[in-house]
């Protein structure tokens, strides 16, 4: 089955997307490739314990087997050791891509307390969109009396196209909550 979200991309928002910058062909219009979930434990990778709660929490929410990242140096200010676990961290491509987007901004985005939108200060110069979520029991795949700990997750967004304003009119058009444009 197709998820909603890539059924919508491809029947409306592709077509609307290549009209509305002028676009010569229709695969010239911005396109998610991929979503990386990143949590990072610093301290608390040394622990297996904690390691495995952690490898379990984000696996039911990317719905696919966490990596367990390394550092690459040791430095002694932030008390890392090489070759020691950092954090964890997923990449969703295709179906399973669409399927987490669409949880994120239908689920467990409006689940967040005081939640006011999405910073415009995400993007970067190629297009690419990256946040934090403070919490990650913010998904209702997570178990909140099993947790121990309340771990952040970082999310990026690849995006095929090289400007800022073709991929906010993507995550707009995706249903994204930015925060609206203030003038003071």
């Amino acid at each position: 089955m197709i998820p909603r979200l890539k059924e919508l991309y491809k029947n409306s928002i592709q077509s609307d997307l290549k009209n509305q910058f002028g676009l010569k062909n229709i695969l010239m219009a911005p396109e998610i490739k991929k979503v990386v979930i990143n949590m990072g434990l610093g301290v608390d990778g040394n622990d297996n314990k904690i390691l495995k709660s952690c490898e379990e929490d984000l696996g039911k929410i990317a719905g696919q087997k966490p990596v367990i990242t390394k550092f690459k140096k040791s430095i002694s200010n932030f008390k890392t050791r090489k070759n020691s676990n950092a954090g964890l961290k997923v990449t969703l491509r295709k179906d399973k891509m669409y399927e987490f987007l669409d949880r994120l901004v239908n689920i467990a985005l409006p689940r967040i307390k005081d939640f006011r939108g999405l910073p415009l200060k995400g993007f970067d110069n190629f297009g690419n969109y990256t946040f934090g979520v403070k919490e990650h029991i913010i998904f209702p795949e997570v178990n909140f009396d099993k947790v121990e700990k309340i771990r952040g997750l970082d999310i990026s967004i690849i995006i095929s196209s090289n400007k800022k304003e073709h991929s906010l009119e993507l995550l707009k058009k995706l249903n994204f909550p930015f925060k609206s444009e203030r003038s003071n």
